[in-house]
């Protein structure tokens, strides 16, 4: 009935639909097993792609020839530009987006893409010879052949819903959970732990009074987040703020006694950053309020999300609440919050392929490595199907460095660190993200992702005409000169001091008061120029001259640590041979099995000297 596939994905949520598609765009013959055709790409909580390091994130997966940012841009009803007061490091797109197209979007992109078949049934187990895993059993006790197989399983194994005393199994509202493999990996020797995550109501929208919330619209000029030609918005559907007071405090503290996660009945710990309501008024008992984010869930939907609201008290108790919050007051609920717990498999487990060190050709991507958030699974999802391809072809893992990627943090503080606790990108996580920002993922990745096999020749041959008139324009900016006349007028306007003679229009432009597009205003000759650049090719060219020092010191500083990336760790190393390391650092060692000096160096426990001494070791 089925001819042995090269890889088989199970799962098709964020992890599993960019692991399909990149497995197959490279030439594998791909299966994608669901336990539900309907709800391929589907978003489970909140509908919105991006944010804070997120949004780096689906630029650098649409660099790479990744799907996400597609999809996204054709699905989303409004598009910001986050922290644009601050850093172009900060800078981070986020797109509100339509759930339902979302998730179409993403089921027509994949039954386009040769290469991937589809089989709706829930895998119950691995076929595993010889440490190799050798294809699936399903809940059928079909047996389907595999060279490799990429684990996506998201919050469904032995997924557990919570809502207040009641709870019953599930991995999504109205879906079962999976069981059977979980299992089996621990017999296989894998150590598996619980984590939580929740999802607030979802609310009537005709029913809420929008006078009584701040509006939040969209970006006056609206970006989108692939590179490819996928359109910008033209209008776009507004967002709301409101706030919680002491009322729906009082309110949800009546529920309490009945909460599962204050009575001890969820176990698993929940993200540290995205707390359910009553975690946050139970914590941070001193604050008189806390936002609420009220967001659409699609272009002709009377659905609404409220974001911030995550809860898991009784039905009762939140529909009470909600309607004590502004705008509120005659709220209709479509459905409550709830908690969900679920297994995962610590990640340092994992080579840094996200092929596991126990049984060879089986990939773990998404929330069964203990991270929560779409892209944190999409851009794993990505890597599981680029490099299960290219261990069964028998071609070196793609693996990006710390200074590369924000792909490349998030992995190497996945399986040199481990996580307890739901793993959630920042920018503060990645030590170069002065290097690492959105607007520069495709100079950064392209040409990577060309040569992974993703990234088509029409992509590349646009990224390397983008470099080069960036690079022209900053040559251009550099040789130029202007005078007093030219230039003093706007410098008043804009608050920076005149010149009293001719100076390089590069030092004006180095101002944080001056830019590029201020040029246009002056009489200088370069401004009939400009008119030859778009506007992203302008901003990257300032972003360049701006913050030149300090990306410079950041290169240099990823050029000193890459000599340690660069000196290689043997698989089988006996680590017990080197009596000078430490117990804890040989016993750290020995679980992590780390693959280069630079991956020891940031395994928690692992002390410099620890570094130095092995160093000196391999050396010798």
């Amino acid at each position: 009935m089925f001819p042995e596939y090269d890889v088989i994905v199970i799962g098709a949520g964020h992890a599993g639909c960019e692991a399909a598609a990149a497995a197959a765009n490279m030439g594998s013959k791909v299966l994608l097993v669901t336990m539900n055709m309907q709800t391929i790409g589907q978003m489970s909580c909140n509908p919105a792609m991006g944010g804070v390091a997120k949004g780096q994130i689906v630029r650098e997966i649409d660099a790479l020839g990744g799907y996400s940012g597609i999809v996204s841009d054709r699905s989303m009803i409004q598009f910001r530009m986050l922290n644009r007061s601050k850093g172009p490091a900060m800078w981070s797109p986020r797109t509100q987006n339509d759930r339902a197209r979302f998730a179409e979007e993403w089921r027509l992109m994949l039954e386009q893409t040769p290469n991937v078949d589809f089989w709706q049934e829930m895998a119950v187990g691995l076929l595993v010879k010889d440490k190799r895993v050798t294809g699936i059993k399903t809940s059928l006790g079909i047996d389907i052949k595999g060279k490799s197989v990429v684990l996506t399983n998201g919050t469904f194994l032995n997924g557990k819903i919570h809502i207040g005393e009641k709870n019953f199994g599930g991995g999504r509202t109205a879906e079962k959970a999976a069981t059977g493999l979980t299992e089996q990996l621990v017999e296989l020797g894998f150590e598996s732990g619980r984590m939580k995550t929740g999802t607030p109501p979802r609310v009537d929208s005709r029913s809420l009074n929008f006078n009584h919330m701040d509006e939040q619209p969209g970006d006056e000029n609206p970006g989108k987040f692939s590179y490819s030609n996928t359109k910008a918005l033209e209008k776009q559907v507004s967002c709301w703020i409101t706030y919680t007071n002491e009322s729906v405090h009082k309110t949800l503290e009546k529920g309490f006694d009945k909460s599962p996660m204050f009575q001890g009945r969820i176990k698993g710990l929940g993200p540290r950053y995205c707390p359910s309501i009553e975690d946050k008024i139970n914590r941070f008992a001193e604050r008189e309020r806390h936002q609420i984010f009220v967001e659409p869930e699609g272009w002709n939907t009377i659905e609404v999300y409220v974001n911030g609201f995550s809860t898991s008290l009784p039905e009762s108790i939140q529909y009470e609440a909600l309607t004590k919050i502004p705008g509120f007051e005659k709220v209709k609920m479509f459905r409550p919050g709830y908690a969900i717990e679920y297994d995962y498999f610590p990640p340092t487990q994992l080579k840094t392929s996200l092929e596991t060190q126990l049984i060879e050709n089986l990939f773990f991507a998404g929330q069964i490595n203990g991270t929560t958030g779409y892209e944190e699974a999409a851009c794993q999802g990505l890597m599981a199907g680029i490099n299960a391809h290219n261990k069964i072809n028998e071609i070196e893992p793609v693996v990006f460095k710390r200074s590369e990627a924000y792909i490349g943090v998030l992995i190497d503080d996945l399986v040199n660190k481990g996580t307890i606790e739901p793993y959630r990108m920042f920018t503060s996580r990645a030590e170069y993200r002065i290097l690492l920002r959105q607007d520069n993922a495709d100079m950064r990745l392209t040409e990577k992702g060309h040569a992974i096999g993703l990234a088509s020749e029409e992509r590349l041959e646009a990224v390397k005409e983008k470099k080069s008139k960036v690079n022209k324009l900053v040559g251009l900016i550099t040789e130029a000169r202007v005078s007093p006349e030219e230039v003093n007028s706007i410098l008043e306007v804009n608050g920076s001091p005149r010149i009293e003679e001719k100076v390089p229009l590069l030092n004006l432009v180095k101002r944080p008061q001056f830019g590029i597009k201020d040029i246009e205003k002056t009489s200088s000759a370069i401004r009939n120029e400009l008119g030859k650049y778009s506007a992203e090719e302008i901003e990257q060219a300032e972003i360049i001259i701006k913050y030149e020092p300090y990306i410079e010191r950041e290169q240099k500083m990823a050029e000193k640590i890459e000599s340690l990336e660069n000196f290689k760790i043997r698989n089988d190393f006996d680590y017990d041979k080197v009596k000078a390391l430490s117990s804890e650092a040989r016993e750290k060692l020995k679980k992590t099995r780390p693959e280069t000096i630079g991956q020891m160096s940031r395994i928690s426990g692992v002390s410099p000297s620890d570094v130095s001494i092995l160093s000196v070791y391999l050396g010798r």
